[in-house]
């Protein structure tokens, strides 16, 4: 039995207590809303079933605002996501998505608290709307008479609601009714929580997880695709291999964790500065590859140097010090001499990292 079958069969045997004498003595208001409530919760059970197998945000979101637009008639339908939790950066990578656009707003956890009081109960509103903007996707043109905001919470911890909302200002006044609306809200975090589970499982798959980048074996299968792309259309494509200068001896000075600082910070810097099309990857220990397609040498060049420069500017601050990264790297093309396939390609990026560094120690 589902929780909300539960609620259901809680409501069924309410009913079957009365028999057909009593029931025709209670008031026509009392069997209404019993009558109103069993809808109600079948409804409840009917959007349990359809998100419960879902396994990725895209589908849960769109899945659950759809049906309760659809079931309950309500207008207008949303999620707001606290920008810290865990679950926002998922969110943001989904690609070109419209539903992210429209139907998902991201707020600080200050900003949300600073609205509902970092409450569990949903709130209910329809006075002074303004207050709630901030709740609202950018990309959407709700007219709000009244809204209704349930937090949804993973592990425990509030990491957004999913809101509702109405032209009529008496449709979520305050002071109806929210028992429901609150179990709902519970059923809709049991669910997150597995689909959380499942992208984290498909995430760990592709990407290394200190840093979130491609992890080596993604990078690979991109090369080859990009080095066949290179090839037949004859368009630049340079690899650029680099690593951490005397990376041991950040470890050693500063300890671990300031050593996956640093590959953290180095991550940052190689993505904030590349462009959509370019793909940057962990290697390997303190080693990173970026695939720089339709580009040369001398571009690639250009890159690496405003990478450089802003590692320079931006030092990793310690309790009682501080440190800046320095790197090596290595630059191969596909229009170098003997690149027939993307494996000789890379080995020559390393190899040119290898020279360098080896240059650096000489005196």
């Amino acid at each position: 039995m589902t929780f909300f079958g539960d609620h259901l069969k809680k409501y069924s045997t309410a009913m079957n207590k009365y028999d057909i004498k009593n029931s025709m003595t209670l008031p026509n208001s009392v069997l209404e809303r019993l009558k109103n409530n069993e809808i109600i919760a079948r409804k409840f059970h009917e959007i349990e079933i359809s998100i419960l197998t879902i396994l990725n945000f895209h589908d849960f979101i769109e899945e659950l605002l759809s049906e309760i637009s659809l079931k309950f008639a309500v207008p207008f339908t949303w999620v707001s996501i606290i920008e810290e939790s865990s679950i926002a950066g998922y969110l943001h990578n989904i690609q070109n998505s419209r539903l992210l656009k429209t139907s998902t707003a991201f707020l600080s956890k200050q900003e949300f608290i600073d609205i509902t009081g970092n409450r569990l109960k949903p709130l209910l509103a329809n006075q002074d709307l303004e207050r709630f903007k901030i709740l609202i996707p950018e990309a959407s043109e709700y007219k709000i008479g009244s809204i209704a905001i349930a937090p949804i919470t993973l592990d425990g911890e509030i990491v957004g609601s999913f809101n509702q909302a109405d032209e009529n200002s008496i449709r979520f006044k305050p002071g109806i009714d929210t028992s429901l609306l609150e179990q709902l809200a519970l059923k809709v975090s049991l669910c997150l929580s597995n689909v959380t589970a499942h992208e984290q499982l498909k995430f760990l798959a592709f990407h290394d997880p200190l840093t979130g980048l491609l992890n080596r074996g993604v990078m690979e299968r991109i090369l080859d695709r990009e080095f066949q792309r290179s090839k037949r259309y004859h368009i630049d494509l340079t690899i650029l291999f680099l690593d951490l200068d005397d990376f041991k001896s950040i470890n050693d000075n500063f300890g671990h964790d300031n050593g996956d600082r640093a590959l953290c910070h180095m991550a940052n810097c190689l993505n904030y500065l590349k462009r959509d099309s370019d793909i940057v990857a962990r290697f390997a220990g303190d080693e990173f590859v970026v695939i720089l397609p339709s580009t040369n040498k001398r571009q690639a060049q250009n890159y690496i140097e405003r990478v450089k420069h802003k590692l320079l500017n931006e030092p990793i601050k310690t309790n009682q010090s501080q440190f800046t990264i320095k790197v090596s790297h290595g630059l191969s093309s596909v229009f170098d001499k003997g690149m027939d396939t993307s494996a000789i390609l890379l080995k020559a990026a390393d190899k040119e990292l290898y020279l360098a560094k080896k240059n650096k120690k000489k005196p």
